[in-house]
């Protein structure tokens, strides 16, 4: 049961990717490097930062070795397919549509070499080398991005429509996917006790954090980051995960899930507030 429910949120992932390609633009996908300092803010944040705010988490909090290698895993699995509907009315649609992209790009380097870097901090070694997991995240996030872009004339006017509507059932489902694996391995999160899932919490916090003190000057842009750092790429993060295996570390990082929604709602909340008592939106 819990090997179907992981394959129901790979598909959903890969869905929510080509939908973002299906509903986007060769001029959303230039957004960010037509704004070089925003793009290397983004991604430092994203590829840097965070996996650094890791490390000292897990050199200065006692876990078990599952929790320790679920937080890495996390760090290294930059991407936020998962929040776009929400990430795009808080946030120009070009600035989150770019990001993903571009973090999904630089994930097929960045996080094979990042396994490499924290060899050390893992239980054993992996047993899928850098090379393999590099053309796994190529596949697993690239290609549907591009599928759905070479889709979108094809849909003609009905493009947009229909992204929308497959971001909001894939969405549902892939809720519903994680609570009922959060079920199944219920009895492995108890078992962490309060230290572990405080900490995955706090880990989300401290991502929310950086990209809300990376995101520039501008209140969207502030949003979308600190949202997109929160929400790692659960996708990768499963193919990372494989590569380090561990029982425990796969249910961790569903843990994850929960805690990140937990954490990010009020955020979430708190910025939209000005937004509909009236504030202007800055032109992209």
């Amino acid at each position: 049961m819990t090997a179907a429910l992981l394959l129901v949120l790979k598909v959903c992932v890969v869905a929510l990717l080509c939908a973002i390609g299906v509903g986007s633009t060769l001029a959303d996908l230039t957004y960010l490097l037509r704004r070089p300092a925003l793009l290397f803010r983004s991604l430092f944040a994203m590829y840097v930062a965070i996996p650094l705010a890791a490390l000292a988490i897990v050199q200065t909090v006692p876990l078990p070795a599952g929790v320790r290698m679920a937080i890495l895993v996390l760090a290294i699995s930059a991407g936020a397919p998962l929040l776009p509907r929400k990430l795009m009315t808080l946030g120009r649609e070009g600035y989150v549509f770019s990001l993903v992209v571009l973090s999904s790009l630089l994930a097929v380097v960045a996080v094979p070499a990042w396994l490499v870097v924290l060899g050390p901090y893992f239980v054993r070694e992996s047993e899928v080398g850098p090379r393999a997991v590099g053309l796994l995240v190529a596949k697993a996030s690239l290609a549907p991005i591009f599928v759905g872009m070479v889709l979108r004339p094809l849909l003609a006017g009905r493009a947009d429509r229909i992204s929308e509507w497959v971001l909001k059932v894939v969405g549902g489902v892939l809720v519903v996917a994680g609570i009922a694996l959060l079920a199944l391995n219920a009895r492995l999160l108890v078992s962490a006790g309060w230290v572990a899932l405080l900490t995955l919490a706090g880990f989300t916090a401290v991502a929310l954090g950086i990209g809300h003190a990376l995101g520039g000057p501008d209140r969207e842009d502030r949003t979308a980051l600190a949202v997109s750092c929160a929400t790692r790429h659960v996708g990768i993060a499963m193919l990372a995960a494989s590569a380090v295996p561990n029982p425990k570390t796969v249910a961790f990082v569903l843990a994850y899930l929960l805690s990140a929604a937990v954490v990010t709602l009020p955020y979430l909340k708190l910025r939209a507030r000005p937004a509909s008592a009236g504030a202007a939106r800055p032109g992209g």
